[in-house]
């Protein structure tokens, strides 16, 4: 019986050792419920910067660091984006948007799984998703497997990149950051 079992246990640790770096990274993505960090987006040439919380599934608070303090947020139904200095905010329904995938934790697991990566400077992994006239791409960093960021192409083709970095997993939140502003 213990012989069966240390078998077993090898067995284990030689199948996951030796598992894909696509099937680590659902793995990874599998474990995680919440992530932040910080970023930077570059949508036509124009960049800013900020940090995000992510809490699966589809909920987003990003607060920007330019001078309006922009932030954006999505409840997992509806995204807001608010800029402090006027008040002002602009709600968008969340399945408008290629956030709708990207918050989408099991949505992107299936993709992943049908998905071959492509490997970019012998540094990233690169998954390329077409969803509802959205070009969605995915960049993990090749060594470690982690999220480094992802690229969208919008139906009116508005290129926006965005790279983080400070990657923290699985923190503890206080969910009332993805409240939305009352309607007016």
């Amino acid at each position: 019986m213990i012989r069966i079992i240390i078998v077993l246990i090898f067995f284990s640790f030689y199948i996951s050792a030796n598992a894909s770096p696509k099937d680590k990274i659902i793995s990874q993505m599998k474990l995680m419920d919440n992530l932040s960090f910080n970023f930077i987006q570059t949508i036509n040439d124009k960049s800013e910067d900020g940090k995000c919380i992510v809490e699966y599934p589809k909920k987003i608070f990003c607060e920007y660091s330019n001078p309006s303090k922009k932030k954006l947020v999505s409840n997992g139904k509806s995204l807001v984006i608010k800029t402090s200095n006027r008040g002002s905010y602009y709600r968008y329904p969340l399945s408008k948007t290629p956030l709708e995938f990207l918050l989408n934790k099991e949505y992107l697991i299936s993709k992943i799984k049908e998905l071959e990566p492509r490997v970019i400077d012998n540094k990233y992994l690169n998954f390329k998703i077409f969803e509802n006239n959205n070009e969605i791409n995915i960049f993990f960093d090749k060594k470690n497997l982690n999220l480094i960021g992802w690229q969208t192409e919008d139906i009116y083709q508005n290129l926006s990149i965005t790279f983080i970095s400070s990657v923290k997993k699985n923190q503890e939140i206080d969910s009332k950051i993805f409240k939305l502003p009352q309607n007016n």
